[in-house]
């Protein structure tokens, strides 16, 4: 259940952002800040449940077929890459929006919401690639889970 609900507050992130830049595009400041503000709360509230589940709970394996299992884990890593990349864009990019750096948070911005759009709904995939197309494998440590060791 933890990986659904981690899954739903991703997308929730991702449909703030949208918002914020949607808004900010028509050129109300404030309401891009709120959006913004929640966008990042939702990623921030996803990633404490996805390394709680990590923690205590484990990683789950891919259970699909072995022939696509490589194809899988070249997805995840691709994924984990935007992920990473988006988290510290996004938090160099909300610094420079609140202490109103605006030439940095204007370049910034739109590469880093890209970047979470990919993040996010890849990691939409890997959710839906783990827990629905095949069944999860077992639950293990992060480093068997991904890598088989």
């Amino acid at each position: 259940m933890l990986p659904l609900i981690s899954t739903i507050f991703i997308i929730i992130s991702a449909i703030f952002v949208a918002i914020g830049w949607f808004v900010i595009a028509k050129g109300n400041k404030e309401l891009h800040k709120k959006m913004m503000f929640l966008g990042a709360l939702f990623a921030i509230v996803f990633f404490i449940t996805y390394v709680w589940k990590t923690v205590f709970i484990g990683s789950t394996a891919f259970g699909g077929p072995e022939e696509i299992k490589l194809y899988y884990t070249i997805f995840l890593i691709f994924h984990i890459t935007l992920a990473t990349t988006a988290a510290v864009l996004g938090i160099i990019a909300l610094i420079s929006g609140y202490k109103n750096n605006l030439k940095l948070h204007r370049k910034l911005g739109p590469i880093t919401s890209i970047i979470w759009f990919f993040s996010a709904s890849s990691g939409v995939a890997v959710y839906y690639l783990l827990y629905v197309k095949y069944p999860p494998g077992e639950v293990t440590n992060v480093f068997r889970a991904i890598w088989g060791f």
